[in-house]
């Protein structure tokens, strides 16, 4: 009889061992990785980060920023161990330069629009025909880009600007955000009446009933192709990130924010 209780014992106790195994397993290998994010992504990243955490068990430390600046900052020997930018040129430079690894991944393409607050008396429309006349009569004041020398969203900015033959005339009302999201910052409090930001960010939930937008065609900008690099290869989390945005479930959520 005592031996009979011991050999379930004995089977009991195997048997929690098998089912805990894979779990053990799973966090051995967990691993952190830091990421350097354009601005551009922060809200399809706080959606997009919580289910890749819980679904492989790696934690994500984000950064947003201009893509400008984090690639200053990796040349100086930031620890991040995989750039996201909003653009393609900062990582292959990175690369060029041997601070990272490549492929350069193009993982989506933004958009630019015209946003203006709620409470602007502008007439929102693609071609800006309204901005002239705004400027003028004083109901446009402040219209906000991000830094054109930093940001790649402030880059093709400032191109519109002059494609539309406009840049002379907005300039001297022009505040300049570190990053297209402080540029959006800047329009959604009212403190710039208007401005050309990322569409990702104007689709924010939170933005929603403070301000309006409306789509920029892409032949007045070059492309705003969105590339990702790899900084330390070696990096579990950083590798298995790169692989999740180009899954299905990573593309639904760039989808929804307004990334081809």
């Amino acid at each position: 009889m005592p031996s009979q209780i011991a050999r379930r014992l004995l089977l009991a106790l195997c048997s929690m061992a098998s089912a805990l195994l894979p779990g053990l397993v799973s966090g051995a290998q967990a691993a952190t990785a830091t990421v350097a994010a354009a601005a551009t992504l922060r809200p399809a990243l706080e959606e997009l980060a919580p289910l890749f955490m819980r679904n492989t068990g790696h934690v994500l430390k984000l950064a947003y920023g201009s893509s400008g600046n984090f690639y200053s900052q990796i040349r100086q020997g930031a620890p991040f161990d995989l750039f996201l930018s909003a653009d393609m040129e900062f990582p292959e430079r990175l690369v060029a330069e041997k601070l990272a690894s490549p492929p350069v991944f193009p993982y989506a393409k933004g958009r630019l629009v015209l946003m203006w607050h709620r409470n602007a008396s502008l007439k929102g429309d693609a071609s800006l025909s309204d901005v002239p006349a705004a400027l003028k009569e004083g109901r446009l004041r402040k219209f906000a880009i991000a830094n054109p020398n930093l940001a790649p969203y402030g880059m093709r900015a400032r191109e519109v600007l002059k494609h539309l033959g406009l840049f002379q005339q907005v300039q001297p009302h022009l505040v300049i955000g570190e990053n297209i999201g402080q540029a959006t910052q800047f329009v959604s409090t009212g403190a710039a009446q208007a401005g050309l930001v990322a569409l990702s960010l104007a689709l924010a939930p939170e933005l929603q009933a403070s301000v309006r937008h409306v789509l920029i065609p892409q032949e007045l900008h070059q492309p705003i192709v969105q590339g990702m690099v790899l900084l330390k290869p070696e990096n579990l989390a950083a590798r298995a990130f790169t692989d999740y945005l180009k899954t299905d479930a990573g593309r639904q959520i760039l989808r929804k924010y307004g990334y081809d």
